[in-house]
C-alpha cells in the first residue's frame, strides 16, 4: 500500500471525506434510542471524488454520554452512562467510468465496536464487528466549483445482537438510506461549504417485531484552507420523521421520536501526503436519544 501521492491539501481533502456515504452506526442504549448511521461522520470534502484508484479510509471515533433524554430534552435514565469506541474501515473504489455524467465509485465499511453502557444500576459491554455498510453504485459529478454525490447505502445486520441486552452493538434490522451531498470549494484552497443529506427507511426487527421509524438528518461544515491546514466548523442535525411501532402500534405518546444537534470544531492537516482530519461535535439538544460528545479522527490511504 502507498500512501496518497498529492500535492495539495485541495486534494488530499478530496480522499480524506470523500463519497458522502454513510459511517458505520455506533449502537445506543436500546432499539428506541439511536441510529444505524453515526450522525457527524462526514465534514469537509464531503461530495468530492478523488482521482480513479482504490482507497482505504480509516475512522476512529469515540462517543460519550451522560444522559438518555425523553421527549423534552429532559434527562430519562439514572445513573446512565455509555462509552463506544469504534474503528471503521472503508474501502472505496473510484472508477474511471461515467454514467448519466457521472463518475462511477462504489464503497463498503467494516466496522470493530467496543461498547459499555450503564443504566439504572446494570452494565454491560460488548466488542466486535458491527453492521457493514455497502453501496454498489456511488455518482459523483463535478459542475465548475461544485461537487455532488447520490447513492443509496444499505446497513447490512452484521452486528451482534440479543434482545433486551443494554450494549448492542447490532441492530437486527436493515436499513436503506438514500444520500445526496454537495460540496462547494474554492480552487486551490480557500472556503469550503459541505453538506450531506440522508433519509432512513428500516425493516422490521424479527426478534422483537419493534421498527423504528423514518429518519432525515444532515451532515454539515464550513472551512477555510491555507496550505496544508484547514480549520473549519462541522456539524449534524437529526430528527426523526415517523413513529417507532411494535406489531404496528406506535410506541408511546409519542412514537419515541428523537432529534439532535451538535456543532463543534475541525482541524485538517495533511501530513507528507496523509490527509488527518480530528474533529469534535457536541450535543446541545437531544430528545429521546443519548446526548453526549463525538470525537473523530479520520485519515485516508491510497492502494
Amino acid at each position: 500500500m502507498k500512501t496518497l501521492k498529492l500535492t495539495t491539501a485541495t486534494m488530499a481533502a478530496r480522499v480524506a471525506a470523500t463519497l458522502a456515504i454513510g459511517m458505520a452506526g455506533v449502537a445506543h442504549a436500546g432499539e428506541t434510542r439511536g441510529t444505524a448511521y453515526a450522525d457527524g461522520a462526514e465534514s469537509i470534502g464531503v461530495a468530492q471524488l478523488p482521482p480513479p484508484g482504490t482507497y482505504l479510509l480509516t475512522y476512529t471515533n469515540y462517543y460519550t454520554a451522560d444522559r438518555l433524554n425523553d421527549g423534552n430534552g429532559d434527562s430519562l435514565v439514572p445513573d446512565f452512562s455509555l462509552n463506544a469506541f469504534a474503528n471503521i474501515a472503508r474501502v472505496v473504489h473510484v472508477s474511471d467510468k461515467t454514467f448519466l455524467g457521472a463518475t462511477v465509485a462504489a464503497h463498503a465499511l467494516i466496522p470493530v465496536v467496543n461498547l459499555d453502557v450503564k443504566a439504572g444500576g446494570q452494565s454491560q459491554s460488548n466488542f466486535g464487528l458491527g453492521d457493514i455498510i455497502v453501496s454498489p453504485l456511488v455518482l459523483g459529478w463535478k459542475k465548475g466549483d461544485w461537487n455532488l454525490v447520490a447513492t443509496v447505502d444499505t446497513f447490512i445486520p452484521t452486528g451482534d445482537y440479543k434482545a433486551g441486552d443494554l450494549a448492542n452493538i447490532g441492530r437486527n434490522y436493515w436499513t436503506f438510506e438514500p444520500v445526496f451531498a454537495a460540496t462547494y470549494a474554492q480552487p486551490g484552497g480557500g472556503w469550503e461549504a459541505s453538506a450531506k443529506v440522508m433519509y432512513d427507511f428500516n425493516t422490521t426487527n424479527d426478534d422483537t417485531d419493534y421498527k423504528s421509524g423514518q429518519s432525515l438528518h444532515t451532515d454539515a461544515a464550513v472551512a477555510y484552507t491555507t496550505g496544508k491546514l484547514t480549520l473549519g466548523l462541522t456539524g449534524y442535525y437529526y430528527r426523526q420523521t415517523t413513529d417507532d411501532k411494535i406489531a404496528g402500534a406506535r410506541v408511546g405518546p409519542d412514537g419515541v421520536r428523537g432529534e439532535a444537534f451538535a456543532l463543534g470544531p475541525l482541524v485538517r492537516y495533511v501530513v507528507g501526503n496523509v490527509p488527518v482530519t480530528a474533529q469534535w461535535q457536541h450535543e446541545f439538544h437531544a430528545e429521546n436519544r443519548p446526548q453526549g460528545d463525538k470525537f473523530w479522527i479520520k485519515a485516508a490511504f491510497r492502494f
